[in-house]
């Protein structure tokens, strides 16, 4: 078994990724650009995965075969806090009736590990329940790995578990393949080089900063 990643060929994601890629787009614009890759990239991760079942419909006419999504499967939602929840604005659009559950991870600038401070993460997840993890950035994988490990501990994972991400880098998708093989990931990008700081290249810059405007000066 190995990594799937998937970067899908849509000119609207390859639109909204050059918009988070420009160091001149401001926080708002930002935010809208995160959102739009969080709603195709999950309308991408859902076509073979969603669960759905057959109904026949009245029309004004006749009778007509259709297929509705089975809301009898459930789902959860589960951001990467700070910059996950860009993501999961705009899936939210998609899969309106999840359920979420937050997981907060905040990174050592020098060591590049990441440290848990916030999981709320349920005791326990159906067998039939499908998981949704929303991850940023994949940079060293550090982050993504951690919250991975949680969910194997709930029995989560294979077929049952998608990644999505706006931009991965090379040595995080490496790590993760070694450590989750069976794993589908899905992202706008794959970039090749880390800095020495553990940082994307080219990337994007600190998407939390980014998004919530953290850096911008004081009023």
């Amino acid at each position: 078994m190995s990594l799937r990643v998937v970067v899908p060929p849509h000119p609207l994601i390859a639109h909204w990724l050059t918009v988070l890629r420009d160091e001149s787009t401001p926080p708002a614009l930002f935010a809208s650009a995160m959102a739009e890759l969080g709603r195709w990239l999950t309308y991408e991760a859902l076509r073979d995965w969603l669960p759905h079942r057959p109904v026949t419909v009245q029309t004004p006419l006749a009778p007509a075969e259709g297929t509705v999504v089975d809301g009898t499967i459930p789902l959860l939602a589960v951001p990467i806090l700070r910059a996950g929840l860009g993501l999961w604005q705009g899936a939210q659009t998609v899969l309106p009736t999840a359920r979420v559950a937050h997981v907060g991870l905040v990174r050592d600038e020098v060591s590049g590990i990441a440290r848990c401070y916030l999981d709320t993460l349920p005791s326990s997840i159906g067998p039939q329940v499908g998981v949704l993890v929303f991850d940023p950035m994949l940079a060293t994988a550090g982050s993504l790995i951690q919250v991975l490990e949680k969910l194997e501990v709930l029995g989560v994972g294979g077929d049952r578990l998608r990644v999505i991400t706006a931009i991965v880098a090379s040595p995080g998708l490496k790590a993760l393949g070694e450590r989750f093989p069976q794993l589908t990931l899905y992202s706008a990008c794959i970039d090749a080089e880390l800095d020495d700081g553990y940082r994307i290249v080219p990337g994007l810059g600190d998407a939390g900063d980014r998004l919530f405007g953290s850096q911008q000066p004081q009023i």
